[in-house]
């Protein structure tokens, strides 16, 4: 059995990309941190709107998969902070209209239908009309963006961000029925669209049905978390009672309890059965909750609504110690506790809830009353029907709604053409060497021992003067200079060419971290890891395996895993065995966005 890596295809190259492999998305991280770097703004954010179609929105309001898979947390635990620079480059590029994807003036005669103009529609919506698709847009509410715009307080994305980033996509050509409520999918599909696009999202939050919750008493004090965000949004809630508890302990949960915060709630508590290490916010979102105040209570479940007077005062709660056995964890009440409180926010999950899709028109739906779909093709159980982003499996975050929009149009161009949705276009790469003299090369290939920067935020006094005052302020131009250099170029590979090494070893003595070994041919890639001067012991990330060396037929293997991409190993060479070439990833759309101009700074 062979165990030469193929480096013909994108595959190996691409998971070496950390970043960009956890992206679901695959935005191409490395290239626009460079950008930043030059100071190339408006460059860096077409080439990340490429991928993630919102670079302003999602600087600000990505889940980040990226950062953990960052290759730096490897080296001092803190991952590059990719996400704040990407509002950097949203933050301070030029005026962008000129090099967006435009629709043509004659359209190729199809026409699709959206439900809902959230991230996932709207990003079918940017993929189809620069191809001449008839785009039509219905949507409930009287602007677009969907959750993004609803239950995302202002506080963390302004609405001047939100307002440009998808009104562009609209001004292609889309036509948008605002305040259109779709009450049967059967009579859409009877005005004849080629295809549809349900991206409706997760708009029903989940109900906490124990004791007390219907009493009158507590049904006007008890609210719903996302339709609490929607309301306070649309200015039917302005002020909240100083006593607030928030059930749940997701990002939704932490919008709540800050939102809570700045609406009078200044005794603020966030409520979770489980214990920090299994909570579901992101960690800079329990950070800048507890910044403004809000106490995160672990290991309490709720019992019961207490009522005393016909007046909502307090929720008595389990006690729980938690103990694993066997992989398996299970709870154990200590005592019972009641805690005050004038007003409970519920936020411990959202579900979809599809009455206007009939049950009899050939969509099939799983035992939670959820539509079947294939999670490549994003197409249900009846041809030409899709769906994406939260209207698919339930709540996830924004970056993977755009992914479902990508693969949805995708499916739709070819659906509409009369191919199979199934056969997937494939990924391409580029490679090219990044050489520019005996030990120069065109990246900065010096490792910053700089610690991650800190994002600067609004006074506390300042935040909780108005509730679209955002808090986060953005880099400082030294910030971002030297953030931007703590990335280690993951997408400049050391690409080996077997034919030309002569086993001389200076490869394996200059690399700093052991990652190359000359090691002998083995029966196994296990067997092979025992071999190596480093430990190897991420299975997640792949060897580098050549072909037999041509002196004594042993291999050049090469940990992934821990490779700096410092270059040092290509400088020492004396046969350019070795060269650093920068591998870029060729994502297919149902456009092409290498049809768009892209400036270039001289």
């Amino acid at each position: 059995m062979s165990l030469h890596t193929d480096v013909t295809s994108p595959h190996h190259y691409h998971k070496v990309v950390d970043c960009q492999w956890a992206c679901p998305a695959h935005t191409n991280v490395p290239e626009y941190l460079r950008l930043i770097a030059q100071g190339r703004y408006t460059e860096s954010y077409l080439l990340n709107r490429e991928s993630n179609v919102f670079p302003g929105i999602l600087g600000r309001t990505c889940d980040r998969p990226c950062e953990p898979a960052c290759r730096r947390v490897r080296v001092d635990g803190k991952p590059v902070a990719i996400c704040r620079l990407k509002r950097v480059a949203a933050d301070l590029r030029d005026d962008v209209t000129p090099y967006l994807p435009k629709a043509p003036a004659v359209r190729n005669g199809k026409r699709v239908a959206l439900i809902g103009a959230g991230p996932a529609s709207l990003t079918v919506a940017n993929d189809l009309l620069p191809i001449g698709y008839e785009v039509v847009i219905y949507e409930k509410n009287e602007r677009a963006g969907g959750l993004m715009r609803f239950n995302i307080p202002a506080f963390r994305l302004p609405e001047s961000v939100l307002n440009e980033e998808t009104q562009c996509i609209i001004d292609m050509g889309a036509e948008v029925r605002y305040s259109t409520t779709v009450e049967s999918l059967k009579s859409l599909l009877d005005e004849g669209y080629d295809a549809v696009f349900v991206g409706s999202g997760a708009p029903r939050g989940k109900e906490l049905d124990i004791p007390g919750r219907w009493d009158p008493g507590a049904r006007d004090k008890i609210h719903i978390g996302i339709e609490w965000l929607g309301s306070v949004h649309f200015g039917h809630i302005d002020k909240i009672a100083p006593k607030v508890l928030i059930i749940g302990v997701g990002n939704t949960a932490m919008d709540c309890c800050r939102t809570s915060r700045r609406l009078g709630g200044v005794d603020t508590k966030v409520v979770a059965r489980r214990s920090r290490p299994y909570f579901k916010a992101s960690p800079w979102e329990l950070e800048d909750a507890e910044e403004e105040g809000i106490h995160i209570i672990e290991n309490h479940a709720p019992k019961r609504f207490v009522i005393e007077g016909g007046k909502l005062v307090g929720m008595e709660f389990e006690r729980l110690e938690w103990t694993e056995a066997n992989g398996r964890q299970t709870s154990t009440v200590i005592d019972t506790v009641t805690i005050p409180c004038d007003e409970v926010i519920l936020a411990i999950g959202q579900d979809n809830a599809f009455p206007w899709i009939e049950r009899d028109i050939g969509i099939n739906f799983d035992k939670w009353d959820m539509p079947v779909v294939d999670k490549t093709t994003m197409e249900c159980s009846l041809p030409g029907v899709f769906f994406g982003g939260d209207s698919a499996w339930g709540p996830q975050n924004i970056i993977w709604a755009v992914e479902h929009g990508h693969q949805a149009a995708i499916s739709i161009d070819q659906h509409c053409q009369g191919l199979s949705v199934a056969e997937r276009p494939p990924q391409g790469m580029h490679l090219a060497s990044t050489k520019m003299g005996m030990h120069s090369w065109a990246y900065s290939n010096d490792f910053n021992p700089s610690s991650r920067a800190t994002m600067n935020h609004a006074e506390l006094v300042k935040r909780f003067s108005k509730i679209s005052v955002e808090v986060e302020l953005g880099f400082t131009p030294e910030q971002t200079a030297t953030e931007v250099e703590r990335c280690l170029n993951c997408d400049v590979e050391t690409h080996f060419t077997a034919s030309l090494c002569i086993e001389c070893d200076a490869c394996v003595d200059v690399c700093p971290v052991n990652c190359l070994t000359i090691a002998p041919v083995a029966e196994s890639e296990a067997e092979l890891r025992t071999r190596l001067s480093a430990p190897a012991e991420n299975l997640a990330q792949d060897l580098y395996v050549s072909e037999a060396l041509p002196q004594t037929r042993r291999l050049m293997v090469k940990d992934e895993d821990i490779c700096l991409h410092c270059g040092l190993c290509a400088e020492r060479c004396p046969t350019a065995a070795w060269d650093m070439q920068k591998f870029a990833l060729v994502i297919p759309y149902a456009f092409a966005p290498s049809d768009t101009t892209i400036p270039v700074t001289v």
